[in-house]
C-alpha cells in the first residue's frame, strides 16, 4: 500500500505519513504553543492533524469494529504550562542524544496508551507514575500500542459515565530496542546498546519504556475519546444475550481453555478481589491484559462479536 502524505501547517509545514495506518513522523511541532485553556487543545473536524489521527485510529480498529465507531473529538496536548513545557524540552533533548547515541537515527514513532479518562487526563497533567507501570507481560515498563495497532488499546480503554472512551498517543523515543519474551520480568536495558524494548523486532505489537525513562522518553501528544459498541468487551455482571458485552466471568471461563494453571490462579485471584471490591475495574483489565496478552483477548472478542 502506497504511502499518504500529508501536509500539516503548524508554524512551518510538515510532511507526514501515513502509511498502511501508521504515523511515521510528527503531525507538527510540539514546541509550537497554540492558545489553549487546559491542558487539551480541540482540533476540529476538517483540521488535517485531526483527520490524519482519526484515519489512523479507525484503520488500526479494522473494518469490523471500525463500521460503527464514532470519534467524538481529538484533542492535542498543549505546552503552554510549565511541568507540560519541561516535558517537552526534555523529549527533544533525549531525541537529540538518542540520534547521536545511534547514528543518527532516534527511532521516534507514535503509541497509543489506555486508561480511564481521569488515568488520561492526570498522566497529560503531571506525567507517567507507578501507577501505569505494567509488571509482567513483556518487561516491567510503561506499556503502548503501535498507532497501526490500535485495537489492542481500544480494547483496554475504560468507558466513562457517558460510555465514552479514551486514548492517549504519544511520540515514543524507541531508539534501539531489544525483544523481550512473553512473561519477563525485566526492567531495564539488558547492556548499553539498548534503550527500549518490544515484543517483537520485526512486527512490533508492544513498546516498552522502562520506568527510569518514562517521562523523558514518552511524549503525550493527543487524546482521541471515542465510542464503539462492539468494543464494549469486559463489563461489569452480565448482559442480555443479544447484547455484545462480554462479562468478566464469561472471559474467564474463556482465558481457562488457553492459559496454564498458574495463569489462570492469578486472573481467578484477581477477579475474586475485583468482585470483593479490593481493587477497581481498570486493574482487572490491566492485569488480564498483562496476563493473557492482547491478540488472546482481541481473538476472544471476535469470536464473541462473530456469534452475536
Amino acid at each position: 500500500m502506497a504511502a499518504a502524505h500529508v501536509e500539516i501547517e503548524d508554524q512551518s509545514s510538515v510532511s507526514t505519513e501515513l502509511d498502511n495506518g501508521e504515523i511515521l513522523e510528527p503531525l507538527s511541532d510540539a514546541d509550537s504553543s497554540s492558545a489553549s485553556s487546559g491542558s487539551a487543545i480541540l482540533l476540529g473536524q476538517g483540521n488535517q492533524e485531526h483527520d490524519v489521527i482519526k484515519a489512523c485510529f479507525l484503520s488500526g480498529l479494522g473494518a469490523a469494529f471500525a463500521v460503527d465507531t464514532t470519534v467524538e473529538s481529538v484533542r492535542k496536548t498543549s505546552t503552554e504550562e510549565v511541568a507540560a513545557r519541561a516535558r517537552y524540552v526534555a523529549f527533544r533533548i533525549f531525541t537529540e542524544a538518542m540520534a547521536r547515541k545511534n547514528g543518527g537515527d532516534p527511532n521516534v514513532k507514535y503509541g497509543w496508551f489506555a486508561g480511564s479518562r481521569e488515568e488520561i487526563e492526570r498522566i497529560v497533567s503531571y506525567g507517567f507514575s507507578s501507577r501505569e507501570i505494567d509488571d509482567g507481560s513483556h518487561g516491567i515498563g510503561v506499556h503502548l500500542v503501535p498507532s497501526k495497532c490500535s485495537l489492542f488499546a481500544a480494547v483496554g480503554a475504560e468507558p466513562d459515565g457517558e460510555r465514552v472512551r479514551h486514548l492517549l498517543l504519544c511520540r515514543v523515543l524507541l531508539g534501539r530496542p531489544e525483544q523481550i519474551d512473553a512473561g519477563s520480568t525485566q526492567s531495564h536495558p539488558s547492556s548499553g546498546e539498548f534503550d527500549c524494548a518490544v515484543d517483537d523486532l520485526q512486527e512490533p505489537r508492544k513498546y516498552v519504556v522502562w520506568s527510569s525513562n518514562m517521562n523523558s522518553y514518552i511524549l503525550p501528544s493527543y487524546i482521541v475519546s471515542f465510542k464503539s459498541p462492539r468494543l464494549r468487551v469486559i463489563g461489569r455482571g452480565g448482559p442480555p444475550p443479544s447484547s455484545p458485552w462480554v462479562s468478566f466471568t464469561a472471559v474467564v471461563s474463556v482465558l481457562s481453555k488457553f492459559l496454564d494453571a498458574s495463569r489462570m490462579s492469578l486472573i481467578k485471584k484477581t477477579f475474586d478481589d475485583f468482585r470483593k471490591g479490593k481493587i477497581p475495574r481498570d486493574q482487572l483489565v490491566r492485569k488480564m491484559r498483562q496476563v493473557a496478552g492482547d491478540d488472546l483477548l482481541a481473538q476472544i472478542i471476535k469470536n464473541h462479536k462473530d456469534r452475536v
